[in-house]
């Protein structure tokens, strides 16, 4: 077995708010150290963002039109194509206050969006059978334009939050590529988009969704992610892999932190989900990436590593959950 070549860390909580990486450094200051977003910390951190390699990287791999990759579709290629891209700038709290990001989320809004205010419209790779379909699509997208900075004051955004939250409601996540029956992937991105849009706006069809998701998955065997699938398929290893980014595919984790995020962490269901992690938990305090896509342009952080990204992440649903967290 392959040892780590990273030395045990010794303070968790000073190596996640190390400048080395100013993503989870902010990430860390509001969501772990509950530092106002106006703070000057928090202010010079997500600054520091917009200056990060990684950002800077995505950025200079965008054409002067505001794409990414092929111009047909801003799906592809897989992984690199704009929706991609943008997306992974989302994770690395990025915004459209920049104008090459804002050119490119414009990209997706005006080639992307279908007639139904849906995620994707035509694709080579990708194609919906009918406007619910492959909801892992629409939450990706939609998740990334509103972390970017696109709110429901924006009409297009309003529309793919309601055409989402009614699709959770009534469809129940069905995708084609599960026989039509409900997809946790799917369902986890779409809970996602749901709860990025600010708590004092998840009203009507946006609240009745994410309790309708949230109940939906905290009433499944989390233990065992024995979500429904084809018969006689397999429960996917990937919901017991510490991924990041997770694209189209989704883990426990990720589903905790939208859970969480959705205020269910409390709830005696959740605590497999709590139970997983505390599983996972490295002696030193942090967690490793277990799995990440060979695909992407510019890699975030090292497989078989420990990780800034999972590391502020698990140690967000666990202080959620009321496990205790190491003060600053």
């Amino acid at each position: 077995m392959k040892k780590d070549i990273v030395s045990p860390v010794k303070d968790p909580l000073a190596w996640l708010l190390s400048p080395e990486n100013p993503s989870v450094r902010y990430y860390t200051l509001v969501k772990l150290l509950d530092c106002p977003v106006e703070s000057p910390e928090v202010q010079k951190a997500r600054q520091a963002i917009m200056e990060s390699q990684l950002v800077q990287a995505i950025l200079a791999l965008q054409d002067a039109d505001g794409w990414w990759g092929e111009h047909d579709s801003a799906l592809n290629p897989m992984y690199r194509g704009t929706i991609w891209q943008l997306g992974y700038l989302a994770e690395l709290g990025a915004d459209i206050s920049n104008t090459a990001i804002r050119r490119g989320a414009e990209v997706v809004w005006r080639n992307a969006q279908g007639e139904h205010l849906n995620f994707p419209n035509v694709s080579k790779i990708y194609h919906k059978f009918y406007p619910e379909d492959m909801p892992c699509m629409d939450g990706m997208a939609l998740w990334a334009l509103i972390r970017l900075g696109y709110g429901l004051d924006d009409t297009r955004a309003a529309k793919a939050v309601s055409f989402i939250s009614k699709a959770l409601i009534d469809s129940e996540m069905q995708c084609t590529f599960n026989v039509k029956l409900p997809c946790a992937w799917g369902g986890v991105k779409e809970l996602r988009a749901l709860v990025a849009v600010p708590k004092d706006q998840r009203k009507g069809d946006i609240q009745s969704a994410i309790e309708k998701s949230a109940n939906f998955f905290l009433d499944c065997n989390l233990a065992q992610a024995d979500f429904p699938r084809k018969p006689k398929a397999n429960v996917s290893q990937h919901w017991f892999k510490l991924g990041f980014p997770r694209n189209y595919q989704s883990d426990l984790l990720e589903m905790a932190v939208a859970l969480a995020d959705a205020g269910y962490a409390r709830d005696p269901r959740f605590k497999p989900l709590v139970d997983f992690l505390l599983s996972k938990r490295r002696a030193d305090g942090t967690w490793k990436l277990e799995e990440t896509l060979p695909k992407m342009a510019v890699p975030f952080e090292q497989k078989g590593q420990p990780s800034r990204w999972i590391t502020w992440q698990a140690w967000y649903v666990l202080k959620s959950a009321g496990v205790d967290f190491p003060e600053k």
